[in-house]
């Protein structure tokens, strides 16, 4: 198959979820042997090596609002490709995948790892009523039926007129090629002899958490605990209110963003992965805990045991044996005493990472997700066949 794959709103490369997200799926599919041509915002350095075509293409003044605006490229390009497919990554304001999709006859793929329709109280919902004729659920709605497939980690983000069959639901994945146990490479932190390092790798966001973290290694000094140290990677809105937080306490390093391709070392260096979601944090997430964590499926390909809320999405995630790391995020206290136990208990902690291991390798490697995604595109075409 022939594929576009129009993302225009990421930067490739990268250090954010979506940069890899953008990058794993284009190599994937490369790999499957579909011709993929990737519309994207240059980021860093070159594009990735590989297969796959890259080509750049911002959003009109860098603004993600604009992209439609690049209707007229990304056709451009699909014309002169001749695009069996052409796959979009959902924004409210997008649509210029979708249009070139209906324009050339290609299967029009949308995919959504945001929420499409409102939560409850949402400040955009009210703006869009006083507008009379609600121009962005209506839009929303347009980019659905324009659709002939929605990918998507949980089909509760999407409008109820969706037909299943439309759907594929799919989590994100790891390269469990690269994040490896013992993966080799330098690390901008140093690890204590003795004591049990925890990390949390993320963008920063009030959502993530990261200050959890910095709060429970605070608790377990205050209860004479020393053999628990933790290392925050990543950049973001939350980090300087996090490394105030961290004032004073030993133990803690801030790494600031770390290079995707430097992550496997950073976490083959640690004991355990902490993804300390604070749900309340993030009103949209009353839909449903939409997230396909990218963290967690990498701390999982690390062979690191995981540490994270008690959300039945994760739990399911994590698989069997992990329920001692699954912690109330309301109690008090429970982040730390989750990480004292995995302190506490060595060799059950390294049977959770192997088992972490070869879950994600079994189940939610990139490689996965795209032959996931290649049977249902392949399906869809079959449909549309005379």
């Amino acid at each position: 198959m022939r594929i576009v794959y129009a993302a225009l709103d990421q930067r490739v490369p990268g250090t954010t979820g979506g940069s890899v997200h953008v990058t794993a799926v284009a190599s994937g599919l490369a790999a499957l042997g579909h011709e993929v041509d990737v519309l994207t915002t240059p980021g860093p350095g070159p594009f990735p090596d590989g297969p796959a075509r890259w080509h750049a293409l911002a959003p009109p003044l860098g603004l993600r609002h604009l992209r439609a605006l690049r209707a007229g490229a990304v056709r451009a390009l699909a014309d002169r490709v001749r695009a069996d497919v052409i796959i979009e990554r959902y924004h409210n304001f997008g649509g210029e995948g979708l249009r070139a999709a209906k324009a050339i006859g290609a299967v029009a793929v949308l995919e959504v790892n945001a929420p499409v329709v409102d939560y409850p109280g949402s400040p955009k919902a009210r703006l869009d009523k006083a507008l009379l004729v609600e121009p962005m659920r209506r839009w929303r709605d347009r980019q659905c039926r324009m659709a002939d497939l929605l990918v998507t980690p949980a089909a509760e983000v999407l409008p109820a007129f969706v037909p299943r069959g439309k759907i594929v639901e799919i989590e994100w994945g790891a390269d469990t090629e690269r994040f490896v146990p013992g993966a080799a490479g330098a690390v901008p932190f140093a690890k204590r002899p003795g004591a049990l390092l925890a990390v949390f790798a993320g963008a920063f966001r009030a959502w993530h958490g990261a200050i959890a973290l910095v709060r429970a290694i605070r608790g377990l000094r205050e209860s004479g605990r020393r053999d628990v140290d933790a290392v925050l990677i990543g950049d973001g809105p939350e980090r300087a209110r996090a490394m105030a937080e961290a004032g004073g306490i030993d133990g803690i390093t801030f790494t600031g963003a770390v290079a995707h391709a430097g992550m496997p070392a950073c976490l083959a260096a640690a004991d355990i992965g902490v993804a300390p979601f604070d749900v309340a944090a993030h009103p949209p997430l009353q839909l449903a805990f939409y997230w396909s964590p990218l963290k967690v499926f990498e701390y999982m390909a690390a062979g690191l045991p995981v540490a994270a809320p008690a959300i039945p999405r994760l739990a399911r995630i994590l698989g069997p044996g992990h329920e001692r790391l699954l912690y109330d995020a309301q109690a008090p206290g429970a982040l730390a005493d989750a990480l004292a136990y995995a302190a506490d208990h060595e060799d059950e902690r390294r049977r959770l990472g192997a088992a972490a291991r070869q879950r994600v390798c079994d189940q939610f490697s990139w490689a996965a997700h795209c032959r996931t995604l290649d049977r249902a595109i392949r399906q869809r075409m079959r449909r549309r066949s005379p």
